[in-house]
């Protein structure tokens, strides 16, 4: 069944509505065929664009609709239901809009924003390296001033684990400055179609097949003066501020995964027949559903409560921590015990709920593990 939802305006309302009939119509019809054959879901991105629902938490002066973060994230949510690489796509292309939104210039906000939110272009986030994960502060690509300019920038190194690579329109990325550790970090927009901008094969990954995932190699990529988005050495503040950020996209995409794994499997109990009558009038199995929409609720409850503190301007970055653990480690369990009560159909291909369990692994590694959550929480609670 549906979630349960208090909007807190009519238009999200109906904005929730719209993305249930978009996701009925338009995406749950594909995306079994497309997961199997590892499909790029170009299309699909181009019609959420063309809804509204890639600009939903930005100015509407820019071609956002100027919703709240509750308002955005429960959108992802329910896209994760019943597409999870769609919402994960979402939620990255979020990311990269972010920094321009909250750190770029007047100009940089009216000549890129339009084309980021409107669904035309779609980005990566090249955050992470081969040797450089959780240790953002130990990043090896470097953006070094262009030979005869005062003001152009040449980018080397290569980034790892990058969401669209090779089907991006820009590159949100952070590179290297000056060598003054975490302070030496600034952030560029690199468009698509650079020279010297080059990617590997996509990762062969247990889940999310239609998120390619892969290396991006910039070999001497030059960038115009205007494409540095804040100041110089701003990368890791600008980075951490965007994770909190990202942290609860994948909190909601977590949660609606989960509910979409708990909506399969009461459908399921309640028509499987043993012993003369539905599984589902079993204990065992009704109380192990009551515990998965227990879970599924807690998850969406954390990450409402976090969004909120974001929307009220007020502190939000342990609660997003929160959000991401409790979530994402709910849709582990759900997805896991989902196919539990399937029992040996659920270890099938028949149904989804083999892909929804490797699907929510993943959540408890990206945007910061599940470990670093626990670090930012445990500091946050010490005052460390």
């Amino acid at each position: 069944m549906p979630a349960t939802r208090l909007m807190p305006t009519d238009e999200a309302a109906d904005l929730i509505e719209l993305t249930r009939e978009i996701c009925r119509k338009e995406l749950a019809p594909h995306v079994d065929d497309a997961e199997r054959k590892r499909e790029f879901p170009a299309s699909t991105f181009r019609t959420l664009g063309q809804a509204g629902l890639l600009s939903l938490p930005y100015p509407e002066e820019f071609g956002g609709a100027d919703q709240p973060y509750e308002v955005y994230l429960q959108v992802v949510e329910e896209i994760a239901s019943v597409w999870m690489s769609v919402a994960v796509g979402v939620s990255v292309h979020s990311l990269t809009a972010y920094p321009v939104a909250e750190f770029g210039s007047r100009a940089q906000q009216e000549a890129l924003l339009p084309g980021m939110l409107s669904g035309e272009q779609l980005g990566a986030y090249c955050l992470s390296e081969p040797l450089a994960g959780s240790d953002i502060a130990s990043m090896a690509t470097r953006a070094t001033r262009a030979t005869g300019s005062a003001a152009g920038w040449t980018l080397k190194g290569t980034k790892a684990w990058i969401s669209h690579a090779g089907h991006a329109d820009y590159y949100l990325t952070f590179a290297r400055t000056a060598d003054t550790g975490a302070k030496g970090l600034s952030t560029f927009i690199v468009p698509g179609h650079a020279p010297g901008l080059t990617f590997a094969e996509p990762e062969r990954k247990m889940g999310l097949h239609c998120d390619p995932v892969a290396q991006v190699t910039f070999d001497g990529v030059a960038v115009e003066a205007d494409r540095i988005v804040g100041d110089e050495g701003q990368g890791m503040h600008i980075a951490l501020s965007a994770l909190d950020s990202g942290r609860l996209g994948i909190a909601a995409a977590a949660t609606g995964l989960a509910q979409g794994a708990l909506d399969h499997a009461v459908a399921y109990a309640k028509e499987r027949q043993q012993f003369g009558r539905s599984i589902s009038s079993f204990q065992g199995v009704a109380f192990m559903l009551a515990d998965m929409e227990a879970a599924v609720t807690s998850a969406r409850a954390t990450y409402l409560h976090a969004a909120r503190l974001k929307d009220a301007g007020r502190p939000f970055g342990k609660e997003a921590a929160v959000a991401k653990l409790v979530a994402t480690d709910a849709a582990m369990k759900v997805t896991t015990d989902a196919v539990q009560v399937l029992g040996g159909a659920g270890y099938t291909e028949d149904f989804p709920l083999e892909r929804y369990l490797r699907e929510a692994k993943v959540t408890q590694i990206f945007e910061g593990t599940n470990q670093i959550q626990r670090l930012v929480i445990s500091r946050a609670v010490l005052g460390s």
